[in-house]
């Protein structure tokens, strides 16, 4: 059975980091997927990128981008779920790639606002693929359903274990598994 394990915590408590020091952890070419990271000016928050693993990066989220949509103070543009997100997602979705991994960062308000991208990540947790995605600790329809499902593992990460639980993964992730990577 596939692992499929939510990262969650509360905003700045390294989720982001602890995904991407769990993918370095990887073989190479082991996982697909994607991370944001904030945009700052002068110190100030003004936006998000989006990064596949493969390296395309693209402004996701700003204060400057005129939506829609709007999440809070920023807008949206969901070309950018389309052209990057979705194509790191979409081969282990349709079972193209048995066995493989995927990581997302994250299952949050602004990429839930692509329908598509919700399509892909259900998907996913119905394909013979691991998969570990954060999410924030607030209420969601959607990642309140995922955390409902009894197949899906909850992680929660603190600033008490936000250091180890992606070595401790990364050794889970390694474990053999008849169709694994």
């Amino acid at each position: 059975m596939p692992t499929r394990i939510l990262l969650e915590g509360r905003p700045g408590v390294g989720k982001t980091t602890a995904l991407r020091r769990l993918s370095a952890l990887l073989p190479a070419g082991a996982a697909t997927g994607f991370t944001t990271e904030e945009i700052r000016q002068s110190g100030a928050r003004v936006g998000f990128a989006l990064e596949t693993l493969a390296g395309r990066r693209e402004v996701l989220a700003h204060v400057d981008l005129p939506g829609p949509p709007r999440v809070g103070k920023y807008g949206v543009d969901l070309g950018v779920m389309e052209r990057l997100a979705l194509p790191s997602l979409r081969p282990a979705a349709t079972g193209e790639a048995a066995g493989q991994l995927v990581l997302i960062d994250e299952l949050g308000r602004m990429e839930l606002e692509c329908a598509e991208f919700r399509d892909a990540v259900d998907a996913l947790f119905v394909a013979e693929v691991d998969v570990v995605a954060t999410v924030h600790v607030h209420r969601d329809p959607f990642t309140d359903a995922l955390r409902r499902r009894t197949d899906i593992e909850v992680v929660h990460l603190t600033a008490a274990n936000r250091d180890a639980v992606p070595g401790e993964l990364a050794a889970r992730l390694r474990q053999p598994r008849k169709d694994a990577w």
